[in-house]
């Protein structure tokens, strides 16, 4: 061979060694960042991991950086209930987002999402499990991570507060017509405005009738005729002297004239042309209908006055709790702008009747009123306490109402919790009494229970799953 052909093979040769040498460099460079390639776990589902930073696509928790694929793969069996990841059994694989949607083989969702394999020991159920839920079984670490805490039920008294808002109004047994009985005229007005205030004895008005005037005459003969037999030696005589004098008086006081002005007027022997009548009570003017220089008949109304010294609430109740409310039962009262005020009070009276529209029961409290701090008119807030009796009792933030049914998870032991249908029967001061479904002395979850509700419902949907997977084949 000439020496140019050579030295041309030798060349190509040599091309060709570096390209080999290049493209292995780069496969194994490559490799080596694929390695290097950061994963990502749930700590609520170790079983899932992924190659992107995010959420969980099962509970949205944040998934937590684990290093490399050893890494991932380590901390996946360490969560594990038992044995390492090679010894488990997987079932199926599941859609992340729906875990009634399986298939038999790994596989991605429409959404790019990577299809969760379920493995035998996912889905076991424990005897008691209610339908939907399953019990669960967590590591420690879960735990922390989850913030779960528990607390113990207890027994102790139970009670509620039924609570409604009422209206105050005025007692209706302390409002008083001020009226006459005689005819007259209205000469001068000492209470001449709506809402002031009287005191029992306090005159209100001084009127001027010919029948007092006349009867103030017939009380000065009557005196003048009873000092007359007082000297008489006829006993006889001296008693019907009396008679007629007390006869004149008592006239006087059943027209509603002051016992001070009687007793003025035979002092000074000379009938007066006007007679001031007193309030028969105290309280405010409610309502007034007369004026100076009016005329009265008797029997017509004058004043209205209303004694707000204690007053009515006028409060709803709804329909199932009506059976809990009873006359005489101790009631507290706070005012929607300053909660510190607070008036103790009762059941007075209790509707017979149910508004049909409302489907409520209206419920009367009687309340003293020191220093008329509550006006008629005014909303106010009413605190019934119920007893509901001796029972098992624990936080109300255990208990998950579903709308259909009651749920506490109750701890086992061993890091197990089990879902229970519960009974609730009262509630107040922040706990609830259970009537069936917990013990006495069992602890129950109080925190993070939404986070186990979502859990033990995935996992009975993965059992779900997987009983159709056994009978009907891949979905």
């Amino acid at each position: 061979m000439k020496p140019r052909a050579w030295i041309v093979v030798i060349v190509a040769g040599f091309a060709l060694a570096v390209a080999a040498g290049a493209g292995c460099g780069g496969k194994g460079e490559k490799s080596a960042t694929a390695t290097k390639a950061a994963k990502y776990y749930c700590p609520m589902h170790p079983t899932y991991v992924s190659d992107r930073h995010g959420d969980c696509p099962i509970c949205n928790m944040k998934l937590v950086p684990v290093g490399d694929e050893k890494a991932a793969a380590e901390h996946v069996e360490a969560a594990e209930p038992s044995g390492s990841a090679g010894e488990r059994k997987i079932l199926f694989y599941r859609n992340p987002m729906n875990p009634d949607v399986t298939s038999p083989v790994p596989m991605k969702d429409e959404m790019g999402m990577d299809y969760v394999p379920v493995y035998s020991d996912e889905v076991s159920s424990a005897p008691g499990d209610i339908e939907g839920y399953a019990t669960l079984t967590l590591t420690p670490e879960k735990i922390r991570l989850a913030g779960v805490q528990t607390a113990s039920a207890e027994r102790g008294g139970a009670s509620r507060i039924v609570r409604t808002v009422g209206t105050v109004t005025a007692d209706e047994t302390r409002v008083r017509r001020v009226t006459t009985k005689i005819s007259g005229y209205v000469e001068k007005l000492y209470v001449n405005f709506t809402g002031q205030e009287v005191r029992r004895g306090q005159p209100v008005l001084s009127i001027y009738s010919p029948e007092l005037l006349a009867s103030q005459e017939e009380l000065l003969r009557a005196k003048e005729a009873a000092a007359r037999a007082a000297v008489s030696s006829d006993p006889e005589a001296r008693r019907r002297g009396e008679d007629l004098l007390d006869a004149a008086r008592r006239r006087l006081a059943l027209f509603d004239v002051p016992e001070s002005f009687v007793s003025e007027v035979e002092a000074g022997g000379v009938p007066r042309r006007e007679v001031t009548l007193l309030a028969p009570v105290s309280g405010y003017i409610t309502a007034k209908e007369t004026y100076e220089g009016a005329q009265v008949e008797p029997g017509m109304p004058l004043y209205t006055v209303t004694d707000l010294s204690r007053v009515w609430i006028e409060a709803q109740v709804y329909e199932y709790e009506a059976p809990s409310v009873r006359v005489g039962q101790q009631a507290a009262l706070t005012l929607p702008y300053d909660p510190s005020a607070r008036f103790e009070g009762q059941v007075s009276y209790i509707n017979p009747y149910l508004e049909p529209e409302s489907r409520t029961l209206t419920v009367r409290f009687e309340f003293a009123n020191p220093g008329i701090a509550l006006k008629p008119g005014m909303f106010v807030n009413v605190d019934l306490e119920v007893p509901g009796g001796e029972g098992v009792t624990v936080p109300s933030d255990a208990v998950l109402d579903t709308g259909i049914r009651q749920i506490v998870f109750v701890e086992q032991g061993g890091g197990v919790f089990q879902p229970r249908q519960v009974s609730v029967g009262s509630r107040s001061a922040g706990r609830a009494q259970i009537l069936s479904g917990v013990a006495e002395g069992e602890r129950v979850v109080v925190r993070a229970n939404f986070l186990l509700d979502s859990e033990s419902r995935m996992r009975a949907g993965i059992s779900s799953a997987s009983e159709k997977h056994d009978h009907g084949g891949a979905q």
